[in-house]
């Protein structure tokens, strides 16, 4: 599918971002792989590592879609990973968080359809399920916005999808290299937000893997959401330090106790698929009638029930401690 394209990544000096290029240059022989993101340090790191004679390295900030156009020439494939992420940062920094995240999305979906991008996936996030706070929040508009995007193309034009997944395993920001870093500074008891928090686990590799079949499966305006394990905070805390031993600091500003992903009011428009569910716009595209029950290769899914509801704390599959111990060495 990449072979002799053109694909750009915004924020593409973050934790996917390093995933991605990598995964693509051991599978695929690109025309040009394009690193799009503000923060000159992180790419002429990145430039010590990824030497392939396709990379492409562009400063730019999904704000200035002046910028983007630039950057977007001739490309066939966009993942959009940029975002302000950071769930307390979000809370105290509101407005920056917004011009990122939604505005951002927009000149992305802009730039797109006039520079002739075959396809788009936008990366998104468990908070953007009936969010809480304001991160989640502008995460859901950034959803809206690129389902909508289709629209906006119309029949012939840019197709946009979103893929939807929880935790990253060993991203930057995750608890587990907070937690590592803790232990190795001689921590005895870490911290712990509510001893009944749950979450949905990923490991960087699934979620970049997800993306990439998801660019063969998608038909334009689809949520994709990975069916992954759940983990126990309490139990990840027994995997990384050996004792459940922890120090309760409260809930932070805008988290909450569980995420979902898949939220009950959506189920009517949700399928589910052997190892993923698909949400269906909810807007009908004027040019063309979609049958998502079927993808581009030919998964069939089956409506859910009109209750479901993909839920980190009822999820059937949780991680045991042993196998957080493994998850972890993984990452040491």
């Amino acid at each position: 599918m990449f072979n002799n394209k053109s694909i750009l990544i915004t924020g593409g000096t973050g934790s996917f971002g390093h995933c991605f290029i990598k995964y693509v240059l051991a599978h695929y022989k690109p025309k040009k792989l394009i690193v799009f993101s503000r923060d000159e340090l992180k790419q002429f790191e990145m430039q010590q590592v990824f030497t392939d004679k396709s990379m492409r390295y562009f400063i730019g900030d999904v704000r200035d879609k002046s910028r983007l156009l630039t950057a977007m020439r001739g490309v066939d494939y966009v993942v959009h990973a940029a975002a302000l992420k950071q769930v307390p940062a979000a809370e105290y920094n509101p407005m920056e968080c917004i011009k990122t995240n939604i505005m951002g999305a927009q000149n992305v979906i802009e730039a797109a359809i006039e520079s002739n991008v075959n396809r788009v996936i936008a990366l998104s996030t468990d908070k953007a399920a009936n969010p809480v706070n304001l991160y989640g929040t502008t995460k859901l508009a950034s959803d809206k916005l690129f389902v909508a995007g289709n629209n906006i193309a119309g029949a012939k034009g840019t197709r946009f999808a979103v893929v939807r997944y929880g935790n990253v395993v060993g991203s930057r920001g995750s608890v587990v290299p907070f937690y590592r870093n803790l232990l190795r500074d001689g921590c005895q008891k870490l911290p712990v937000t509510h001893v009944e928090m749950t979450r949905f686990w990923l490991k960087l590799e699934q979620g970049v893997e997800f993306v990439i079949k998801n660019f063969d499966r998608m038909q334009g305006g689809e949520i994709f959401v990975p069916k992954i394990p759940s983990v126990r905070i309490l139990d990840l805390v027994e995997a990384m330090s050996g004792s459940r031993e922890h120090e309760i600091i409260g809930i932070r500003p805008g988290e909450k106790l569980h995420e979902v992903m898949v939220p009950e009011e959506v189920a009517h428009q949700t399928y589910e698929f052997d190892d993923h569910y698909v949400i269906s716009p909810a807007i009908k595209f004027f040019e063309r009638e979609l049958d998502y029950s079927t993808n581009k290769l030919n998964e069939q899914g089956q409506l859910v029930s009109e209750k479901f509801e993909y839920h980190s704390g009822t999820n059937p599959h949780f991680l045991t401690v042993d196998e957080l111990k493994e998850l972890d060495k993984a990452f040491l």
